[in-house]
């Protein structure tokens, strides 16, 4: 069985993968992962090929497919697509092969694109069907009004990471009482600026200083204080520092998300994004902030031009 999810939603694309595993019986010794960003399809292939050690079935997950849609990601290896094409052909019925693309659109023009959507299960996962059951469900067993659940959505935003993530938060603050309130809500629950400092990290890895720099300036349009907006970049820095190098002591996704108490999914962003960074320009980006706070509560230098000043100089 061959499956290509694609889309801009990746918490829609996690879950899929998440009902493929159930509906198969598999469980974690059972499925492999491989990072086409920075590993070569040959080595995850001939992964898929082989038999599993543990049970009759296992899964093979290849993220970051980017040969098949129309962009090329800076610093990816060239693919080798004939031995796909062929495995496409002969694959091996024991192996569940699930090809991952984190992008909005396939390339309709490429051969390989055209022959998977021939020949496999293709789903594409760009929104939610309805958002309002989306959110509903993630407080299934609790008790939440109608109005509060607006209030979570409003104060939370659209982005399906964020929501659920929250949703986690309250369930487990509410635990015992399996009751969501307003006051519980307005308590825990983040504000929207951190949807923005997730974009405004993605811009920042990617090297986009124009696209940075206007999104801190529409974040300041809409009242977002820019000290805040500064505590919250270090903190992402050093959650992406710490994940980074606990992941290479050896420690798995699940074991970082537990010692550092932040959900898995914001660990399995962080190393991804960790992978674009060398530990020492991290440890440089968050010195430079903490400098730019102590200057700024000095009075050293204004807070609105510091922060211009860290993205120009990345």
């Amino acid at each position: 069985m061959i499956y290509l999810l694609y889309g801009k939603e990746e918490l829609l694309i996690q879950k899929e993968i998440d009902n493929i595993k159930k509906e198969n019986e598999l469980n974690d010794l059972d499925v492999n992962e491989y990072e086409l960003d920075t590993v070569s399809l040959k080595e995850a292939l001939e992964d898929a090929e082989t038999i599993s050690f543990f049970h009759d079935k296992k899964a093979v997950i290849l993220n970051h497919c980017t040969f098949l849609t129309g962009t090329t990601k800076k610093g990816s290896i060239e693919q080798p697509i004939a031995l796909l094409e062929e495995y496409i052909k002969h694959p091996n019925p024991s192996t569940i092969l699930i090809l991952v693309v984190f992008s909005e659109k396939l390339d309709e023009r490429k051969k390989i694109v055209k022959m998977l959507k021939k020949e496999v299960i293709v789903k594409e996962l760009n929104q939610v069907a309805n958002q309002e059951q989306f959110v509903k469900d993630l407080f299934h067993g609790y008790q939440i009004s109608r109005d509060d659940l607006n209030l979570f959505q409003k104060k939370v935003g659209n982005h399906l990471e964020l929501l659920e993530q929250e949703a986690e938060k309250l369930k487990m603050a509410s635990f015992q009482e399996k009751t969501i309130t307003t006051e519980l809500i307005q308590d825990i629950t983040i504000q929207t600026i951190d949807l923005d400092i997730f974009g405004l990290i993605e811009a920042i890895v990617l090297k986009q200083k124009e696209k940075a720099m206007m999104m801190l300036d529409e974040m300041i349009k809409r009242g977002e204080e820019p000290l805040m907006i500064l505590i919250m970049l270090a903190n992402q820095f050093r959650i992406i520092y710490q994940a980074k190098e606990l992941y290479q002591k050896g420690y798995t996704e699940k074991n970082i998300a537990s010692m550092l108490s932040i959900h898995p999914f914001r660990i399995k962003k962080a190393l991804e994004k960790g992978r674009m960074f060398s530990s020492e320009i991290l440890l440089s980006y968050i010195k430079q902030l903490a400098e730019l706070d102590y200057q700024i509560k000095n009075g050293g230098i204004n807070k609105r031009l510091g922060l211009e000043l860290f993205l120009l100089g990345l």
